[in-house]
């Protein structure tokens, strides 16, 4: 038996509020009002341009979901263009240049300090200038970078002018990327002798007889003397646990890393179930008085993937219910705010999710702080591509030169999140079968071991075929530096693969809807398949159509992706404003969340053929209201693990079949209104039932915020959810009827629309249409307190209003 043994690794929270023990002025968040220019500019550099007449923005900011400036029906509609020149692949939207402009001032308190930008993400290549002078460029949009900015600064008083380019052009993306300062900015004050943040790594080394064994280690910068070095644990509820100091001289050493080894009495195990956090707060002084302080988040847990047990968390069997996720957020793009990433996370546990894969790119820091806070497992992915190129202008042609630093950037600022339980190198890369490709994985590992010793390393690896693909051609040179053997699309060969490597765990890293089934009985059957990601979790802008059902003769030919006016890729068990899908609720079944669950699959017109993608799922509908419809067949698909189903329609008994083995059962009805009823049987008794009614006429819009109340701090957001419902407050789902709406008081819209993959006109737009009877307004709070009024009108149900307030 071959044991693979992980740490535990603890979050690093770099949130406003949980900065606070480092200071109220340490780490200051950059994002507010900023000069924005889209387009080139001759000297966007240069501190003495007049930027008067830019738009002041706030970050995030992704300028590829605003309206382009010139509406051509059909082909400029919003913020999409049969121009663009990625096409379905980033959802016709546009990208080209942006300049931003800031400026700012170093405090005489501040006259010391060393001051430090930390961009979370620009997508896509970066160049930034302090007062004209070039101080640092980037060229992986996904990857967060920080440098020092001091000897750029002028004196103190002076104006000082940050000036960044951001440049997205070409064929450089697979999916919607989103353009411009899309995640947060973070301004660091430090003195000249600091603890270095992304220099902190604290782990359990054990657990045992209800004690943690906790490793702490610190890194010192530009020290020079003797220096006192303190470590206090927090427990989650705000108690000192233990604390420890010791005494360090430095002597002509750039940086000197300190470690501390501890131990935490009945500690409270980090776990999707119960995601308690500790904090550690560092304390750098000299000669008694205090330099520099951090505090990091943490959690306390051991992870263990072995053949025989599979993957284990905290010593108990844990199955990985997992979905591959984009890093867009769906009506706002790519602007990564708090709560639209804590929302996806927690939109995701509701539904049964104890697992992401981020595909295929580092997340936000906000992200992996909800994954922490909320408890989510994490698949931290950092590459689509390596050498070999899949877009003439995408990361291939940076890899050699920038993979190092982007992967030790990646490593060194997730390493602390407890959430993350595997590293992965890459996905679906072109060259991996090959020599050239073993060395590259090979040297990927061994960049992420230079940093981080505890994870394994897995990447999602999917089959490669001869050139007449009649065969499939060996993975060998794949796996060879793989700890996790990471399989996309390849559960028919799990057991083949497992004789070859036996002592080495399985993972499904991509899977599709419709062989969910297939890919979950694997997971529970095989002790070293550890679990399944489906493509996808939710909803994302860019590879369009990739999900779609459609319509069409017998003889036509349906493309993998689906051109304009398709944006979105339809295939997720959410849509993109985080409704459930037909498909999450099979999986509800087979992941045990419900007994039963039933759809109604419609008829096509006569001499047409659906034709469902490999990534997409039935035209289902969990609806029983279809107008003009009485005395046609529908086809009624009934969902449960038991062994029958009874089918009922307004009392009357229609028939009864056995589940098939994806645990369904198909009935087809003439359809009359009513209530249709499924009844779950085992050995004649009925276990559950689940049943689907007629609704009543529309009477009104109902209005619902996740939140009635808004910080003042610019950054809050509200999303609330619009929805045609009868006199029962049920939703009429058949209903497309448009809408109007309109913001007043201290707030903003800032972004509007549906879940439809198509509707172009209303994304973003304030008269958006309904698509199955709902659509969506986001709210972002304003910096002032003040009252936030959205008034929603439709045709014949008059004006709904909501108030919230923000303080």
């Amino acid at each position: 038996m071959r044991l693979l043994n992980l740490l535990l690794f603890f979050g690093l929270v770099l949130s406003a509020c949980n900065h606070q023990a480092d200071g109220p002025d340490r780490k200051i968040l950059f994002d507010a009002d900023w000069h924005f220019h889209r387009g080139a500019i001759e000297n966007g550099e240069n501190p003495e341009l007049d930027h008067a007449d830019w738009r002041v923005v706030d970050l995030p900011h992704d300028w590829s979901v605003e309206p382009l400036a010139e509406q051509i029906p059909d082909s400029v509609v919003g913020p999409f263009s049969k121009a663009s020149v990625g096409g379905f692949a980033t959802g016709q939207t546009v990208g080209g240049e942006g300049w931003y402009r800031k400026t700012f001032v170093v405090a005489p308190e501040d006259a010391e300090k060393r001051h430090e930008l930390y961009f979370e993400g620009v997508y896509n290549q970066s160049e930034v200038w302090v007062n004209g002078k070039k101080a640092y460029t980037n060229v992986y949009g996904y990857s967060s970078f920080r440098f020092d900015i001091t000897s750029f600064c002028k004196p103190v008083g002076e104006t000082n002018v940050i000036a960044v380019k951001v440049v997205n052009e070409g064929q450089n993306s697979r999916w919607y990327s989103g353009s411009g300062i899309y995640r947060h900015l973070w301004l660091l004050k430090t003195p000249k002798t600091y603890l270095e943040d992304w220099g902190t790594f604290i782990a359990t080394a054990n657990i045992e007889d209800n004690k943690a064994y906790i490793s702490v280690s610190a890194t010192v910068i530009n020290g020079d003397g003797n220096y006192d070095l303190s470590v206090r644990l927090l427990a989650p509820d705000g108690r000192e646990v233990i604390q420890s100091g010791k005494n360090i001289r430095i002597e002509n050493a750039p940086k000197r890393e300190a470690s501390f080894k501890l131990e935490v009495n009945s500690p409270l195990l980090w776990s999707p179930e119960t995601p308690h956090l500790y904090e550690a707060r560092i304390i750098l002084s000299q000669s008694g008085k205090e330099m520099d302080r951090l505090s990091v988040s943490f959690g306390i847990r051991t992870i263990q993937f072995s053949v025989e047990k599979g993957f284990e968390l905290n010593g108990q069997p844990l199955l990985l219910k997992g979905g591959c996720v984009h890093h867009d957020n769906g009506l706002l793009g790519a602007a990564a705010f708090d709560d639209a990433e804590e929302r996806k996370i927690r939109l995701l546990k509701e539904n049964g999710y104890n697992a992401v894969r981020v595909a295929h790119n580092p997340m936000s820091e906000s992200f992996m702080n909800a994954c922490d806070r909320l408890g989510m497992l994490v698949i931290d992915e950092a590459f689509d591509q390596w050498n070999g190129g899949k877009n003439p202008d995408d990361y291939h042609n940076y890899f050699k030169e920038w993979s190092a630093r982007d992967i030790k950037a990646l490593v060194l600022r997730d390493r602390n999140h407890p959430s993350v339980i595997l590293w992965s190198i890459g996905n679906e890369i072109r060259e991996r079968i090959t020599e050239e490709g073993k060395e590259t994985a090979g040297y990927l590992k061994n960049e992420i071991l230079k940093y981080d010793s505890t994870r394994l390393i897995t990447a999602g690896v999917n089959k490669h075929w001869n050139k007449d693909r009649t065969a499939m051609l060996p993975l060998d040179n794949a796996m060879y530096h793989l700890d996790v053997l990471g399989y996309n699309y390849i559960w028919r060969f799990y057991e083949e693969e497992h004789r070859k490597y036996p002592d080495r765990v399985i993972i499904g890293t991509e899977s599709v809807a419709t062989e969910a089934s297939e890919n979950w009985d694997k997971v529970e059957a095989l002790p070293y398949v550890v679990g399944d990601f489906v493509w996808t979790a939710m909803d994302y802008l860019g590879e369009s159509g990739l999900g779609s059902t459609v319509e069409v003769s017998p003889q036509e030919n349906v493309h993998q992706f689906m051109g304009w006016p398709w944006f979105n890729g339809w295939c997720g068990d959410l849509d993109l404003i985080g409704t459930k899908k037909p498909q999450s609720y099979y999986r509800d079944i087979l992941w045990r969340e419900t007994q039963i669950t039933m759809a109604v699959e419609m008829p096509v017109a006569e001499g047409k053929i659906r034709k469902v993608s490999f990534w997409g799922w039935p035209d289902e509908a969990l609806s029983w209201t279809f107008p003009g419809m009485e005395g046609k067949t529908v086809k009624v698909n009934v969902y449960t693990r038991e062994p029958n189903v009874k089918l009922y329609l307004n009392g009357e008994l229609i028939g009864e079949q056995a589940t098939d083995e994806k645990y369904k059962a198909t009935f087809e009805v003439s359809y009359q209104p009513g209530k249709l009823e499924a009844v779950a049987v085992d050995n004649s008794q009925h276990v559950a039932t689940a049943a689907l009614e007629t609704t009543g006429e529309p009477v009104a819009l109902r209005l619902t915020s996740d939140r009635t109340t808004l910080e003042a701090d610019g950054q809050q957001l509200a999303y609330v959810l619009i929805e045609l419902v009868d006199g029962n407050g049920n939703v009429v789902v058949n209903n497309d009827r448009k809408l109007k709406l309109s913001c007043n008081g201290a707030g903003r819209m800032i972004a509007s629309g549906n879940a439809s993959p198509m509707d172009m006109a209303s994304f973003g737009s304030l008269e958006p249409s309904l698509f199955m009877g709902r659509a969506m307004a986001i709210l972002r709070a304003p910096k002032k307190p003040g009252e936030i009024k959205l008034m929603v009108d439709a045709e014949n149900m008059g004006t709904s209003t909501l108030i919230l307030q923000s303080k």
